[in-house]
């Protein structure tokens, strides 16, 4: 029984959603709600029992001080509102957990239960992964749905994907299933720097996120995040001329496949959000109350780097993953429907 005491009526509300583990390469996704919900000062009104879809051995409770007092957090998903005034009033509601290890259905119903106690017009699911894209240029953040019309309207890509998938994939199904508009968003994360953070592909989230809402998320220190992550990647490709070489690959077959993108309507996009940034009021947000260094993965024999450097630890192989969340498995950065 899902009860909404305390939460107040909300304006065209949102749903933007967002889980660590496999579909969130460089904890990229889950830092970008994280973001939202720290700027807007957001308040959790909500908590799955976290009995119902965890494993502890496998994402384990933490335990610590409260004032002398010693308190556990239990790994689990939680929901909380805010609202944003800029362009217009609108609310989103955040959902911020770990991808659950059992129960999927019942997790996306639970999730859905409260979509359609809220009013909910969209979910929209952030996602990132990993890829051969350079570090040098633009994240790429790709929009995926599997509703034809919402395709079109929204000028997104419609899935066409098949294989292994992650929770991203189930819940934008379950709520395709169940008469929910829904969308997600997927920034691809350098392969041989995949180390969280990655303020880069953060930003490059929010951004497109703004652009698909059209509203305006305060950015706080993650431009000079951003810039940070990029000079200490610089710098490691500097020192090493083979992981610079690869990079230098990279960026010219990036370059030479967006050479067309380099029109009037990319051109105009990037030059309106410029304006809005510089627009005054753009700085007034509202609401209703009040970066590490990375590091490369180790260059294999050939063709990439696929192993992590200079840690103490191997953590072990970490899945590429398409649009979808199922694997990637020519590790591009593209959505499957690129090659469909």
């Amino acid at each position: 029984m899902i009860e909404l005491e305390g939460v107040p009526e909300l304006i065209d509300p949102v749903m933007v959603a967002a889980f660590e583990g496999w579909n969130d390469a460089g904890d990229a996704a889950s830092t970008a709600v994280g973001h939202m919900d720290r700027e807007f000062k957001g308040e959790v009104f909500a908590a799955l029992d976290a009995e119902d879809y965890y494993d502890f051995q496998v994402n384990r409770p933490t335990v610590w001080m409260d004032g002398g007092v010693r308190r556990v957090v239990w790994p689990t998903t939680r929901l909380s509102v805010v609202r944003i005034t800029t362009p217009k009033p609108r609310d989103l509601v955040l959902v911020r957990g770990i991808e659950p290890s059992m129960r999927w259905r019942s997790f996306c119903n639970e999730i859905l239960g409260f979509a359609h106690e809220l009013g909910v017009e969209m979910v929209v699911v952030l996602g990132a992964l990993l890829g051969d894209t350079p570090h040098t240029r633009p994240v790429p953040v790709t929009g995926v749905t599997s509703d034809p019309d919402l395709a079109t309207t929204l000028n997104l890509e419609e899935s066409r994907y098949e294989g292994p998938t992650g929770i991203v994939g189930i819940l934008q199904e379950a709520c395709t299933h169940a008469g929910i508009p829904a969308v997600s968003l997927w920034a691809a994360v350098p392969h041989y720097v995949s180390q969280p953070p990655n303020p880069k592909a953060t930003l490059a989230l929010l951004n497109r996120l703004e652009d698909l809402l059209d509203l305006r998320i305060p950015q706080g220190e993650l431009p000079e995040d951003a810039r940070a992550w990029q000079v200490g990647v610089d710098q490691l490709a500097a020192e090493d001329s083979e992981v610079a070489e690869y990079v230098q690959t990279l960026e010219e077959a990036r370059d030479t496949a967006e050479l067309p993108e380099a029109s009037g309507e990319a051109i105009a996009k990037e030059f309106e959000r410029y304006l809005r940034r510089r627009d005054p009021q753009a700085g007034e947000y509202a609401s209703e109350g009040e970066g590490g260094v990375p590091q490369f993965r180790e260059r294999a024999q050939s063709p990439r780097p696929d192993r992590d450097i200079d840690t103490d630890t191997d953590p072990g192989p970490e899945p590429s993953s398409g649009p979808d969340g199922g694997a990637d498995e020519d590790g591009d950065g593209e959505s499957p429907e690129d090659s469909k």
